[in-house]
């Protein structure tokens, strides 16, 4: 083949795996449906098979599933005959992907989950197949033609785009959302990202509190001793109330004011900005750039003006937040 032509049949591999997708898009129906719902409710696990390549795409769809939030796992059809169909229970959900469903590893595992009565999930391009028959919930895909004609490439394609759009919808059913993501995905850069402001902040008796009656004179060593900046001023009522900065109390010595006489509630900022424990780590960063501070005060759902940690700009920085 002249070189010239490989990127024009690398067109064609793509369109015709464009065009099994757009048939996909209209085959879909009311069983996709109930596959959502069947999966959103399961309370055990749910399990994908396939042969070949249809297997390594059932590995994937589990791995796609578990990572938001359904649990999911891959059993091989060659070791499912040979002792693994004990990983199977009655509450599961069993997802069999094949293009013919005629699959001869397949059958046992048809067999075994319409004995046991195990909701049977069949993903299948063939009406009369076995799979199709046995499946508790039918989702046809279309027949494609095969890029280079015998190679398994449009029918993957499609199997795979049905397996995300499974994974992705039945996460938009269950409200998964960017917190519940975190918490499987805890490392990497994705992980830092997806942070909040409760992972990293200073919490408990590193939290510099001082009450606003209080003389300078005791704050400053109460802010030397903290070694973060700021002070959190607080009434007796254990309401935050202001914030003092080390840029505050150099300004005032640049003045050669004498402020270590004075009362905390007469240095202070009042009403300091804050942000709600929940809040991305990245965000509140963002926060602190343009509103040009370091620090911010942590508070719990409405309870604004209850100090329960604080976030320093350094904290976020040392996490490879950005």
């Amino acid at each position: 083949m002249n070189k010239m032509k490989f990127i024009t049949a690398a067109k064609d591999v793509i369109n015709l795996e464009i065009k099994g997708l757009q048939q996909l898009k209209k085959n879909l129906n009311n069983s996709f449906n109930k596959a959502i719902i069947e999966i959103a409710r399961c309370q055990s696990k749910v399990i994908l098979c396939g042969v070949g390549k249809s297997g390594l795409i059932a590995s994937k769809i589990a791995a796609t599933l578990a990572s938001v939030g359904t649990p999911s796992f891959y059993l091989s059809a060659s070791e499912a005959s040979h002792g693994d169909l004990g990983m199977i229970s009655k509450k599961d959900i069993l997802i069999l992907i094949s293009n013919s469903g005629e699959t001869i590893e397949l059958k046992n595992i048809i067999q075994y989950a319409n004995r046991n009565k195990i909701l049977l999930i069949g993903i299948v391009s063939k009406k009369n197949s076995v799979l199709y028959k046995a499946s508790d919930i039918k989702i046809l895909i279309p027949k494609v033609i095969e890029a280079g004609g015998i190679v398994p490439t449009s029918s993957t394609t499609v199997q795979l785009a049905v397996g995300d759009a499974l994974a992705i919808v039945t996460m938009q059913y269950k409200k998964f959302g960017k917190l519940d993501f975190k918490k499987l995905h805890p490392a990497g850069n994705l992980g830092s990202q997806l942070r909040t402001v409760e992972d990293i902040m200073i919490t408990g008796k590193k939290i510099p509190f001082v009450n606003e009656n209080t003389l300078m004179s005791k704050a400053l060593n109460i802010l030397n001793e903290k070694k973060l900046g700021i002070l959190i001023v607080q009434n007796k009522k254990k309401i935050t109330r202001g914030i003092i900065t080390d840029g505050q109390i150099r300004r005032f010595n640049k003045k050669n004011l004498n402020i270590q006489p004075m009362k905390v509630k007469q240095i202070m900022t009042k009403n300091p900005i804050g942000v709600e424990k929940n809040e991305l780590a990245a965000k509140a960063l963002s926060l602190m750039n343009s509103k040009k501070i370091t620090s911010l005060h942590v508070f719990s759902g409405k309870n604004k003006f209850k100090t329960i940690g604080v976030l320093h700009i350094h904290d976020i920085l040392r996490s490879n937040i950005s």
